[in-house]
């Protein structure tokens, strides 16, 4: 296929004030002489921002990283990823059409773009929302047929849920991604025939579906609040080891860490968003309910709710998200529920942190990310990292 660059371009680009600081960390990720290896996140961090990849963002991209413009334009062309014309403010659809899509009905998905989106493909639909266009192998074989749509996957398709999920988004909706017809991942169609023990205790969504909603990296475009913004490989060797404050340094997501995304950002389900953090049922009342309640059964960690507070010591609520895995969102939702101090945290033991857990809609996080180690290591003015 022969990728040009749109006829109709804009005048310049520039990286907004966050886009351009951590742009400057990734450069500072290779040696000196060797930036231009960081071409294909720069490249990527600009459509993000635009929607598409103008050639004023190809050549900026280029001198930020001291390299011919002819260089970054190869990229630009050779890698499918980078979309060389206008895509749908809402979403771009790319429908997989390789062999296990295609026999499992990857035409008709096409056939129902051309209906609701556009005739051809890269068109934009009438209003502007959408656009689309046929992919190789996704690699999602299992899931056939499936589409990437934003930056997650949709699968196990039919004509109608495709057409569903196209009209929730286009009213502003961020349908759940992952399959649509009740599978939990690839497991076999009509149930797991092994390991039928798995996911027992699992959360709600596969791994892939839990971490996309959580940070809302779905349909959104990146802007770089989704996660905590930190590169600790930018730390300078003089630097004094301790907590980091606002602005002390750019950033990326540490290992392991899975920060929450603010609460009215796109992609986290509605009933979740709407209902009120301390109304929301326990996962152990639900799970005291499907046993009965009877004696010793093994059921989950009863719950203790932990010391709460009307409002922070002196005024002065403490910087949770210092916490590795703790955005601004799961902040707010700590402080809704009268968490403010790193003590408090500090002081949770297996009760209040089951408490903490199903009224925040999600299992495991505060232990799996060591919450209370952490907070009681900045109680001491030590830091997490």
């Amino acid at each position: 296929m022969l990728r040009r660059l749109h006829p109709d371009q804009p005048e310049s680009f520039a990286f907004t004030e966050a886009n351009q600081t951590w742009a400057e960390a990734q450069i500072r990720k290779y040696p000196e002489g060797r930036q231009a290896s960081a071409i294909i996140p720069l490249l990527w961090r600009a459509q993000e921002q635009e929607g598409w990849l103008t050639r004023p963002a190809i050549e900026g991209v280029a001198e930020m990283l001291q390299m011919p413009y002819i260089r970054a334009l190869e990229v630009a062309t050779f890698y499918f990823m980078f979309q060389l014309q206008p895509v749908g403010s809402v979403a771009h659809v790319q429908i997989c059409g390789t062999l296990s899509c295609m026999i499992c009905g990857a035409e008709d998905l096409m056939a129902v773009c051309k209906e609701k989106i556009a005739a051809a493909p890269h068109q934009l639909s009438d209003d502007g929302k959408f656009s689309w266009e046929e992919v190789e192998c996704l690699g999602a074989c299992a899931n056939a047929p499936m589409a990437q749509i934003g930056k997650d996957y949709y699968e196990d398709l039919t004509t109608e849920s495709l057409s569903r999920l196209l009209d929730e988004m286009a009213e502003g909706n961020v349908p759940a991604p992952g399959p649509q017809n009740g599978r939990y991942a690839s497991e076999p169609g009509s149930g797991l025939t092994s390991l039928t023990a798995h996911g027992e205790d699992r959360v709600p969504a596969n791994a892939s579906v839990t971490l996309a909603t959580d940070i809302g990296d779905t349909l959104k475009r990146i802007d770089g609040t989704e996660v905590p913004f930190r590169a600790p490989w930018d730390r300078r060797a003089d630097e004094p080891a301790g907590p980091e404050t606002p602005g002390d340094a750019v950033e990326e997501q540490a290992p392991g860490a899975q920060p929450e995304r603010d609460d009215d950002s796109p992609g986290q389900p509605v009933d979740v968003v709407n209902q009120p953090i301390a109304e929301r049922v326990p996962a152990s009342a639900e799970a005291e309910e499907a046993t009965g309640g009877d004696e010793g059964t093994v059921g989950p960690t009863p719950e203790v709710e932990p010391e709460r507070m009307d409002a922070p010591r002196d005024d002065q609520a403490d910087d949770l998200t210092q916490i590795r895995g703790v955005g601004p969102g799961i902040a707010g939702q700590l402080n809704e529920l009268g968490i403010y101090h790193f003590s408090q945290i500090g002081a949770w033991g297996a009760e209040e942190i089951a408490w903490i857990d199903a009224r925040l809609s999600f299992r495991g996080r505060v232990e799996r990310d060591q919450w209370v180690e952490q907070a009681q290591m900045l109680m001491k003015g030590e830091s997490p990292e």
